[in-house]
Formats: structure tokens, C-alpha cells, sequence
């Protein structure tokens, strides 16, 4: 693979949720992000170095 492809292990997405609302994670691996899944939240979080960013104020809004 190349070294720009995002890789999560299957037992990490499996548990992570979204700090702000708890819902589940979308895999966004064009834009190497986390989706929230909840609709009304609506937060992305980055994932640099395969290293997921949850912290809230790092977030974007896809709403």
C-alpha cells in the first residue's frame, strides 16, 4: 500500500465513537477522515499518520 492510504485496524473502528455525540464512525478515506454517522452531528475528524485526531475542536462540520 501506499504510505498515504489511511489503515485502522478493524477492533479500533469496531469501539470508536464520536466525542460529541458517541455515534459511530464512517470511513471517509479520500479525505482521510472519521465521519460521524449521526446526521444531526455531523463532525469529521482528521486522521494523520493513522492517527485519528478525535479531540472536537479539531473537527469539521459537514453540515
Amino acid at each position: 500500500m501506499s504510505d498515504n492510504t489511511m489503515q485502522l485496524s478493524p477492533e479500533f473502528l469496531a469501539v470508536a465513537a464520536c466525542p460529541a455525540c458517541h455515534a459511530k464512525f464512517a470511513v471517509d478515506y479520500d479525505k482521510q477522515e472519521l465521519v460521524c454517522t449521526n446526521q444531526s452531528c455531523g463532525l469529521a475528524y482528521p486522521v494523520r499518520d493513522n492517527i485519528p485526531i478525535l479531540l472536537i475542536d479539531q473537527a469539521r462540520s459537514t453540515l
